[in-house]
């Protein structure tokens, strides 16, 4: 194959056409192919490998060169139920997959085309028929900090963030990224601070930077990250609490979400919630269907919260207001 292409990137590329097609071509072949002399195919596959791209060298009559793996996809084999699967996936995520300018939605559309039109029919037609409703609960990270913060989690690096809380102030903090976990829409960082030697958890989607760090993290514990992100969900925050709910322990635990904090039987017809939040309006609304009485005993934020919440309530009663 002669090309009159003279540029140097050009010809490896081409070169690393023919490595791919032909596995085991020698330098000699492959500089036939290419149209060059030996010496310059040969410069052509140091070139790739300078790039990074694992071209490997074998003596012998059945030697030559080859491309390792790592470069080329081996061929998409899906079902039709795995295709379909992965359509209702992308919509149970709550992304518009007929926006074409949504990534996801683009590369989903990337990938049925290239499937067989047998396969791809019953996924392609919930794809053009099906809109998801928005979930207001859910938030979107960005994509490079989401991707450092996995990446130092899967190589045990400790990293720098810049995190910005619901109240609008920000802070940098040193920790020892453990685990990224999905939870009801939201992502979150489980990880332990250098500074106190703390397990938080940072809501991804507030992450402004991410950077990681030399060194190696502390190793994680060795328990369920999901079970690790429960237990310190409400802990760490900007406000503390301390709420006393009358009702057992059992009761109490069935009516408020894991997250708000944790929970002490103080005898049997009391229990003790305690925890912390960065927004103590939501926190309120939380209490606010429990359908027995607490009071507030920790947490001049929440307090002023509760008492406004309940003033709203009570004004909703009121059939002259």
């Amino acid at each position: 194959m002669t090309t009159h292409d003279t540029s140097p990137t050009s010809r490896a590329l081409l070169a690393l056409a023919e490595l791919q097609a032909t596995p085991g071509i020698t330098a000699a072949g492959l500089a036939d192919a290419l149209g060059v002399s030996e010496r310059a195919a040969r410069r052509y596959v140091a070139v790739l490998r300078e790039a990074g791209i694992p071209v490997t060298s074998v003596r012998g009559p059945y030697g030559g060169y080859r491309v390792g793996r790592g470069v080329r996809l081996p061929p998409l084999v899906f079902g039709a139920d795995e295709a379909l699967g992965l359509v209702m996936a992308v919509l149970d995520g709550h992304h518009d997959v007929r926006d074409r300018t949504d990534p996801v939605a683009s590369a989903l559309d990337t990938l049925l085309r290239a499937l067989p039109e047998p396969v791809a029919a019953q996924a392609t037609a919930v794809r053009r028929a099906t809109a998801a409703a928005p979930d207001r609960a859910a938030a979107r990270p960005d994509p490079v900090v989401t991707a450092t913060l996995v990446q130092a989690c899967a190589d045990h690096r400790p990293v720098r963030v810049r995190y910005r809380s619901e109240s609008g102030r920000e802070w940098d903090a040193d920790v020892d990224a453990w685990a990224v976990v999905v939870r009801h829409g939201r992502w979150y960082l489980v990880c332990r601070r250098h500074d106190g030697d703390a397990v938080r958890t940072y809501r991804v989607d507030r992450v402004l930077t991410a950077r990681t760090l030399a060194g190696t993290a502390a190793p994680a514990p060795d328990v369920d990250p999901v079970a690790l992100l429960e237990e310190h969900l409400a802990q760490g925050w900007e406000y503390d609490v301390e709420v006393l709910v009358q009702a057992p322990l059992a009761d109490v635990a069935r009516e408020l979400p894991g997250a708000l904090g944790r929970l002490d039987a103080l005898d049997a017809t009391t229990t003790r919630l305690v925890g912390s939040t960065s927004d103590p309006v939501w926190y309120a609304q939380q209490l606010a269907a429990v359908p027995v009485p607490f009071r507030v005993v920790g947490g001049p934020e929440l307090r002023a919260c509760v008492r406004d919440v309940g003033a709203r309530l009570t004004a909703a009663t009121d059939p002259d207001a």
